[in-house]
């Protein structure tokens, strides 16, 4: 039966929340302010989520998505398109603070106001697509588990797309089937599978090929093995296996605002967790004393090793996080006087909380793309001894409902 609804608030998510017979009705596509006409199609105890039928009252901060393949029963990249980029940013603000006054127990937690993107578009430098039986590209839809076949995607990097309308395959035995695209333009088609066995396919394209497995090895078939992203004028090698940030441009941003938390002032000791490739060590080791890295990737270890090559103040270990934290703290290595960490989506462990906290660093930065995850963190570094003194969301990934954020930590 459809249901009428006024939207009040914005989720942790691509939905906006209203309420009706008491609970939470979470409703995608929608924006808050609006009047709704919706029909539930998942009902729970404490809330339920809805179908959006019809919008009856428009919020003036809706907008045309662009993307012919966004909507409820389309592709489920985006879930942001139908808001100007303005409301975007001030509900990624809002999303950051109310998780870090909800989960995290924070009063009033300074949350400044997002950084916008350089490009609301266009910034993608990786995709993933997975296949259509026919072996068709494209994207698992919003409201099921099929694949929706796609033309184009207007948060992709020109490059990708250019590749992607040339692409020809069979239906290949891979998970996945990527496109990547360094800071020259270079474009790199990725098979992904369990084992990483590279698929049987002829290709006549001046891209380079590579396959890769659960564990992120690669290898190489046609091409070169790795990419080379630029940041502030810095050149990384990122090869197949590696993570690095899909939105270059704002990796520039995400540096400066680290640094800036990091308030280094010559010769400390820095703690690089979760480091990856090396991005954050890269602009930390000219102005530190001694820098520290932990990444458990080989691929991202290899590439920081080449990354980091020039320095002789960075040491890597190639290990967990709470390993190297716990070997760290029973070495009796000096105390970092910073710590910067960039956790996957899960967040830290709680054995990485207590090593941090047994470690007491002055000063933490933490840098996140879940700010749930994020509040939880907070919530046992402050029962630990540390204080919330900012966080600064940045839009790492426009048209959609994630946001990354550098949260500063002090004892």
């Amino acid at each position: 039966m459809p249901l009428d609804l006024t939207l009040a608030t914005m989720s942790n998510g691509p939905a906006a929340i209203g309420r009706a017979e008491g609970r939470a009705v979470f409703v995608p596509y929608t924006i808050p302010g609006e009047t709704v006409r919706v029909e539930l199609n998942e009902e729970k105890p404490g809330y339920a989520r809805a179908r959006l039928l019809e919008v009856l009252t428009p919020s003036p901060e809706r907008a045309p998505a662009p993307c012919p393949h966004f909507g409820p029963e389309a592709c489920g990249g985006c879930h942001w398109q139908h808001m100007s980029y303005p409301a975007q940013l001030k509900y990624k603000q809002q999303i950051v603070a109310d998780q870090l006054a909800r989960i995290g127990g924070i009063a009033a937690p300074n949350v400044l106001p997002a950084a916008p993107g350089a490009d609301p578009f266009h910034y993608r430098n990786h995709v993933q697509f997975s296949q259509t039986a026919e072996g068709k590209l494209g994207f698992m839809s919003a409201s099921s588990n099929t694949v929706l076949p796609i033309s184009e995607c207007p948060i992709a990097r020109p490059e990708i797309m250019s590749v992607f309308a040339q692409l020809d395959l069979e239906k290949v035995d891979a998970d996945r089937v990527s496109l990547r695209v360094g800071g020259d333009g270079e474009v790199m088609l990725i098979f992904e599978s369990e084992t990483g066995e590279p698929p049987d396919v002829e290709l006549d394209l001046p891209i380079s090929v590579a396959s890769v497995d659960r564990q992120g090895n690669a290898f190489t078939l046609v091409g070169d093995d790795h990419l080379v992203q630029e940041i502030k004028g810095r050149p990384f090698r990122v090869s197949a296996g590696s993570f690095f940030q899909v939105n270059a441009a704002m990796a520039r941003t995400l540096v400066d605002v680290a640094l800036d938390a990091l308030a280094l002032r010559g010769g400390e000791t820095v703690l690089d967790l979760y480091c990856g490739v090396g991005l954050f060590s890269a602009f930390i080791a000219p102005l530190a004393g001694r820098v520290i890295g932990v990444e458990s990737a080989p691929s991202a270890v290899a590439d920081a090793a080449a990354n980091l090559d020039e320095f002789d103040n960075v040491e890597l270990y190639e290990s967990s996080v709470e390993l190297a934290m716990s070997h760290l703290i029973n070495s009796h290595t000096p105390t970092p006087s910073r710590i910067v960490l960039d956790p996957p989506r899960a967040g830290c462990d709680k054995r990485v909380i207590e090593h941090l906290l047994a470690l007491a660093a002055p000063r933490l930065v933490y840098v996140s793309c879940d700010p749930a995850t994020l509040a939880r963190d907070a919530k046992r570094l402050i029962a630990g001894g540390y204080r919330l003194v900012s966080a600064q969301p940045l839009d790492m990934f426009p048209q959609t409902h994630h946001v990354e954020t550098v949260a500063l930590f002090e004892r």
